[in-house]
């Protein structure tokens, strides 16, 4: 296993390849006990603003354990290749953010259906994890 901290600007051209491919993800976050709970989710870098975005309903699961910053992990497999990134997120439903998070949806994967009710997870991402299907050179 290796790991690569961003650099936005120096992530390695295999791993944000992988992370702009059409992966579904799964979305672990923290229940107040502690235990995990584990969904799955789209996930979509912004190399501009330098996070990732999650879009969901303000009533999930996901959305109310990050109403306060937490501690995240969301992670992509395709055969032998996988990558995780860790971080913390935040729900917002600033509108901003929402359309952001959309628009980064919606160029990873399709354009979402229409949600009164969508929230964004802004995530800052600590680092990648990745094993060594990935980055052949790393």
């Amino acid at each position: 296993m290796s790991s690569f901290t961003p650099g936005w600007s120096t992530i390695p051209a295999p791993l944000l390849d992988f992370w702009t491919e059409r992966h579904l993800c799964t979305l672990t976050t923290l229940r107040a006990d502690g235990s995990p709970h584990v969904v799955p989710v789209g996930v979509a870098l912004d190399l501009e603003r330098e996070c990732a975005w999650v879009i969901t309903g303000a009533t999930s699961m996901k959305a109310r354990h990050l109403r306060s910053p937490g501690t995240i992990a969301a992670c992509q497999v395709d055969g032998p290749r996988w990558s995780t990134l860790e971080g913390t997120a935040v729900t917002t439903d600033d509108p901003d953010d929402v359309a952001r998070a959309v628009e980064r949806y919606a160029a990873r994967y399709r354009q979402p259906r229409e949600n009164p009710t969508r929230v964004a997870l802004r995530i800052t991402v600590d680092r990648f994890l990745f094993g060594p299907g990935l980055l052949r050179d790393a």
